[in-house]
């Protein structure tokens, strides 16, 4: 068994389980976070790899906008 999924507990785990899902960039904050409409709600997640606009659907893994979508 990999140890990193042994440690894994919940419903969800950042490295064997957790979808990346889309939301819209709603504002962009200091060292590099944004605030995004998750649809749910908001979120504060890391946009640092992507450098989005307000406006901008993102997906998001574990905290971290990967890649803007339509791009």
């Amino acid at each position: 068994m990999n140890s990193s999924t042994s440690d894994c507990s919940g419903e969800s785990c950042v490295t064997c389980s957790d979808e990346a899902v889309q939301v819209r960039v709603t504002a962009l904050l200091a060292d590099g976070m944004a605030v995004v409409d998750t649809g749910a709600g908001t979120e504060e997640v890391s946009v640092a790899l992507v450098g989005p606009r307000i406006g901008d659907v993102v997906l998001v893994h574990a905290g971290e906008a990967i890649a803007i979508v339509g791009e």
